[in-house]
């Protein structure tokens, strides 16, 4: 097992990608102890990516570059504008709100960064806020894109967990709005301190209301695609059929904002985007593999289980391991080597898979924010041309936000379990 380890960590240290440095250490682990099983490894490496659930992936990813061509991004500031806009720090709280719509449509966090980074980082400055200010809310922000449903990373735990999509797509619902709710009390608090400015929206009724007719078909599009689900009118791999359906009739026919010529370098953008992800996915479950056949998870939950310690600390020790490991490693392989070792802790202290998926997702998601893998960091640097530790320190304000909603998803299992208990039990 030392082997296993050190192997990894030197692949990693000479920047060889965490996909193949997965795959190298497993190989040499089976090259040393197991050399009669290397011939069925290409087999288990195609096992692991072959998983009915998983088309979602690319459909998932699909959907969300539709809805961004499609000029989703500048209605959605709109719409926020008409609900925050007027509040001191106006395109701070817009910034947050947007994000709470934006990433119920994209699934994924670093979407989020590039497409409402793009418009209000550059707005912001202009209207008197620091760029630090404005690329910290808006990574920090951002992280609700992996939380709030429906979620490429919650399709991807649910593979490693085999629970049900439906039930931790409603159960990471009540979380996610949380992270934007105490975002937005923090923005308000810092903007008075600051003297933000407000924005004044001077519109009449009929044009107020020709913003939300304009915004409405995109805001709704996360109760559209979760709600299928939920009612048992599709599978989680169906809704996502569903939802790029819903996005091209949106884009092509209502909003005429996309060419059919678009469409192939978008399904190319999509399929590439998800191959990424089973790559790490495959070579990940040939990891997973090695942990089983040396009983880690199993070791491991023994040796926790019996040092004693009181559940608040256990739960306390397996959320800093979290955050950590989010910190050095990307959100799918962290989700898929994590939740074999963690889960059966979990369980045993009462903790069931969907508490445990919310968990595991909204502190990784902290790790999008964090030097030194940092994705958003380096979407937000690219376009505020800001070094990624200036982004970092201006977005720890806002990471409160996430760190509050991770203890209390951790202690309180209503916050997860309520939803999937009310629709789908």
């Amino acid at each position: 097992m030392s082997i296993l380890i050190i192997s990894l960590i030197l692949l990693l240290a000479i920047g060889v990608p965490i996909a193949y440095s997965l795959g190298f250490s497993g190989l040499i682990y089976f090259w040393i102890h197991h050399p009669e099983l290397i011939q069925i490894l290409p087999q288990r490496l195609y096992s692991g990516m072959q998983s009915y659930t998983m088309i979602a992936l690319p459909l998932f990813c699909l959907m969300g570059f539709m809805m961004n061509a499609g000029g989703i991004t500048k209605r959605l500031i709109e719409f926020s504008l008409l609900f925050v806009g007027r509040f001191r720090g106006g395109l701070g709280l817009v910034n947050v709100f947007a994000s709470m719509i934006f990433g119920g449509i994209s699934g994924s966090s670093v979407s989020d960064t590039a497409s409402v980074g793009a418009v209000l980082i550059p707005e912001m400055q202009e209207k008197g806020y620091s760029a630090e200010y404005a690329s910290g809310i808006t990574v920090a922000s951002s992280t609700m894109g992996m939380i709030i449903p429906p979620s490429v990373p919650m399709v991807i735990y649910a593979l490693a967990a085999e629970e049900s999509v439906g039930k931790l797509f409603l159960g990471s619902a009540i979380p996610g709005l949380m992270i934007g709710i105490i975002m937005m009390v923090i923005t308000l608090f810092i903007s008075y301190r600051n003297k933000h400015p407000r924005e004044e929206v001077v519109l009449s009724a009929s044009e107020k209301a020709a913003v939300i007719r304009r915004s409405v078909l995109a805001v709704i599009m996360p109760v559209f695609v979760v709600g299928s689900v939920v009612f048992g009118i599709a599978t989680a791999t169906e809704s996502a059929g569903i939802g790029v359906l819903y996005a091209f009739l949106v884009g092509f026919i209502i909003f005429r904002s996309i060419k059919l010529k678009e469409i192939p370098p978008m399904v190319k953008k999509a399929i590439l985007t998800s191959a990424n992800v089973m790559i790490i996915i495959a070579l990940s479950k040939l990891y997973i593999w090695i942990l089983a056949l040396e009983r880690i998870p199993e070791l491991m939950s023994t040796t926790v289980l019996a040092m004693n310690l009181p559940p608040v600390l256990l739960i306390l020790l397996i959320n800093m391991v979290i955050l950590m490991a989010g910190t050095f490693i990307d959100v799918s392989p962290a989700i898929l080597l994590l939740t074999p070792v963690f889960l059966p802790i979990a369980l045993a202290l009462g903790i069931s898979e969907i508490q445990f998926g919310v968990m595991l997702i909204s502190g990784l998601a902290v790790g999008l924010v964090t030097p030194p893998v940092g994705m958003c960091l380096n979407v937000a640097s690219a376009i505020s041309k800001l070094e990624i530790g200036v982004i970092f320190r201006a977005a720890l304000p806002f990471l409160a936000a996430n760190l509050i909603t991770l203890l209390a998803v951790s202690y309180i299992p209503q916050l997860t379990m309520w939803l999937p208990a009310l629709l789908m039990n």
